[in-house]
Parts: C-alpha cells; sequence; structure tokens
C-alpha cells in the first residue's frame, strides 16, 4: 500500500473528490480528473439500463464536454485492484500517455499510481 501523503496536494484534492463522490452517490466507484487550467470534474458509476460508464470514463467525459484540452491527473477510487484498460484509454486520449491516474481504495489510501499507457 502506499501512502497518500505522498501526493501532492492538488493530487490529494482529487482523491478525496473521488472518495466523495462515490460515498455520497452509493456507487462502486468515484473518480475526479484535473484539466491544463486547475478545473476538476467529479463523476460516480453510471449504471443505467441503456448507459454503463466508469467512474472514470465518466468524468473524462465531463471535461471533453466542459472545453478540457488535456488533464494534468486522474484519480479513482475502487475496490478495484487495477485500473481497467479502456478506463486507461479515456485517460491517454485527453490527458496522453503520462498521465497519472492514482487508484485509492475506499478507505482513501492510495494503492498505486500507473500512467494512462
Amino acid at each position: 500500500m502506499t501512502d497518500s501523503s505522498a501526493l501532492d496536494a492538488e493530487d490529494r484534492k482529487i482523491v478525496t473528490l473521488a472518495r466523495s463522490a462515490r460515498a455520497r452517490n452509493g456507487v462502486p466507484e468515484g473518480a475526479a480528473v484535473r484539466d491544463e487550467t486547475g478545473r476538476t470534474y467529479v463523476a460516480g458509476t453510471v449504471a443505467l439500463e441503456s448507459l454503463r460508464l466508469s467512474a472514470l470514463r465518466t468524468a473524462v467525459a465531463m471535461a471533453v464536454a466542459s472545453g478540457a484540452r488535456s488533464l494534468e491527473a486522474a484519480a479513482v477510487v475502487s475496490g478495484a485492484e487495477e485500473v481497467p484498460a479502456e478506463d486507461l484509454a479515456a485517460v491517454r486520449d485527453l490527458g496522453g500517455a503520462g498521465t497519472p491516474v492514482h487508484l485509492a481504495g475506499p478507505d482513501g489510501q492510495l494503492r498505486r499510481t500507473v500512467s494512462a499507457t
């Protein structure tokens, strides 16, 4: 397990926002992304009969819809041990291959940071 205090203040903030979205909405995942201007976009899992999106893909879509041109960082709070390849691809599409994606558990403890490669 990685210590969340190793993250800078802005990355801790998006982990906290992702955790809050998960808890507030009672969904399996919460996510937050930060764009090139410092704006954040927060989302939870979307599970409709006709539409299913992970929290991270939803947050990326919100950023794109709001005019973001790139991403500085992303965070996911989930019970999963890995960030799915489809989620990393969405981050890579907007942020580039080197964009860090922080994965934290439901308790907010950072599990790992991966690049959106």
